[in-house]
């Protein structure tokens, strides 16, 4: 019997003693065994809404001096005070930051033992002027710079080498096509064109030695996109560019013109790719759009060198029309401005209230003469001319009422020491021209010499021919 019980009863011993020494090391776990599972103490700090134990593990002079030891030890806070109540931890403190503040926050709440955090740590930002992060960040950049220093001299290299050889490309198409394209404009316009894919090849290139393979593709893809999009922003810049294209090709004015377009009227200065300048009348500069050139009805002055002018004169119901034309057309034909192929006319041309009316027409020389100061002379002429023909020149016939009576007035008797006046030197009326009317020349000499005297913008990309050689094909 005793040798068929002694192994039950050795299990039994060996049981025994297993027991015991688990609960001896559980009765001699101490802060290591805390450490490795969480208490009851600091799940209750870490959740606030689990239960807090009523009979603390740790003391709080303990907690104090651990969490004073490890602020102190990180250096972040100045004027630091600690104090524990009941588990209780109250901060004070003066931090840089706001993460230094809650990290101070965070520690006090993970430590053993505590039930809560009450934070008066204060802020307080100051301006650190240690160098240090900003010479490695420049040590940096000059590390980078010495890596892509010679990509940007190659880059830059095959950038200058494009760019002169699209201006060799230019002034060689320049040079081809001058004898094809009689356009200034459109000469230009298609050089450029050509040179063009002489930079997108070069930009490519960079980009290729960049290493940005798929960029220069869709550079090269992406080109008329582009082209459209522009086109859509500037819309108005583009729309007068061709304005000014179409403008050179059909060539309806040259520079020096005399012409009339969009409700102005002067000599053409010059046409460029946004605007045509007019020098009017009174010297001013006019700069129009060029669109809105192209879509005006232009009247050009200096097409054809003779132009018609015209004036009405009204002679009496009792004097003889035909006596009247004949004393008018003899007058325009004795002025050495007015041509006879065409010939003058004088058209009665309105039955008045209280006159016959005259349309007088004749042609002369707009290049050689000023069309108001012949227009001056011919009306001087023609009324003296009438008047020694005894035809007269009423005035409009018109009623005029004093309710009140007129007062009279008689004039003192002149004394007959008083000297009478010099006498004025007249002029006759039958002169051709007199010193207000001066030599009746053109004024579009006068106003080229003011034009040439003044700052004129965009003189160097006018796109006109002069009129030296017009040979009145215009249109």
């Amino acid at each position: 019997m005793t040798l068929l019980y002694s192994p039950l009863h050795s299990f039994r011993h060996l049981a025994c003693a297993a027991i015991l020494c688990v609960a001896v090391a559980l009765a001699a776990g101490g802060p290591s065994g805390a450490q490795t599972a969480p208490t009851d103490t600091e799940t209750a700090a870490s959740d606030p809404q689990k239960e807090v134990a009523v009979a603390p593990s740790v003391r709080d002079s303990e907690i104090e001096d651990r969490l004073r030891r490890i602020l102190l030890a990180s250096k972040w806070f100045d004027a630091l005070e600690i104090s524990v109540s009941e588990g209780i931890v109250f901060l004070d403190a003066l931090a840089e930051t706001d993460e230094r503040k809650e990290w101070a926050r965070q520690l006090a709440l993970r430590t053993e033992g505590v039930v809560a955090v009450v934070d008066r740590i204060e802020v307080d930002t100051q301006v650190s002027w240690d160098l240090a992060p900003t010479w490695r960040e420049i040590d940096r950049l000059a590390e980078r710079a010495k890596w892509f220093a010679p990509l940007t001299v190659v880059s830059l290299l095959i950038l200058f080498l494009a760019w002169m050889l699209s201006r060799g490309v230019a002034a060689l198409a320049r040079h081809w096509l001058r004898a094809r394209i009689p356009s200034p404009l459109l000469l230009q316009f298609v050089a450029r064109t050509l040179s063009i894919p002489v930079l997108l090849i070069g930009l490519y290139l960079v980009l290729q030695v960049a290493g940005l393979t798929r960029l220069a593709v869709t550079v090269l893809g992406g080109t008329g996109l582009v082209g459209i999009i522009l086109g859509l922003a500037f819309r108005e810049i583009a729309e007068n560019s061709l304005a000014s294209i179409l403008l050179s090709v059909r060539n309806p004015f040259r520079a020096g013109d005399w012409i009339r377009v969009a409700g102005h009227q002067g000599i053409v200065q010059s046409l460029n790719m946004r605007t045509t300048v007019l020098l009017t009348m009174d010297g001013n500069h006019v700069q129009i759009p060029n669109a809105l050139v192209f879509k005006s009805i232009i009247e050009n002055f200096s097409t054809n060198p003779n132009r018609r002018s015209e004036f009405i004169v009204g002679i009496g119901y009792d004097d003889s029309v035909p006596d009247a034309q004949a004393v008018i057309i003899e007058a325009l034909r004795s002025h050495p401005a007015v041509l006879d192929d065409p010939e003058p006319n004088a058209l009665v041309d309105e039955l008045g209230a209280s006159t016959v009316d005259i349309r007088v027409q004749y042609w002369f020389d707009g290049k050689a003469y000023s069309i108001f100061k012949v227009r001056s002379a011919l009306m001087r002429q023609v009324k003296q001319a009438l008047q020694n023909a005894g035809i007269s020149m009423p005035d409009a016939s018109r009623e005029i009422i004093f309710p009140n009576g007129v007062l009279v007035r008689h004039a003192p008797e002149s004394s007959s020491d008083q000297e009478a006046p010099t006498p004025i030197p007249r002029i006759s009326d039958a002169a051709n021209s007199t010193s207000g009317e001066g030599d009746l020349a053109s004024e579009v000499d006068d106003l080229e010499r003011q034009a040439d005297a003044a700052d004129l913008p965009d003189t160097r990309e006018n796109l006109l021919s002069s009129t030296s050689g017009n040979d009145g094909t215009n249109n």
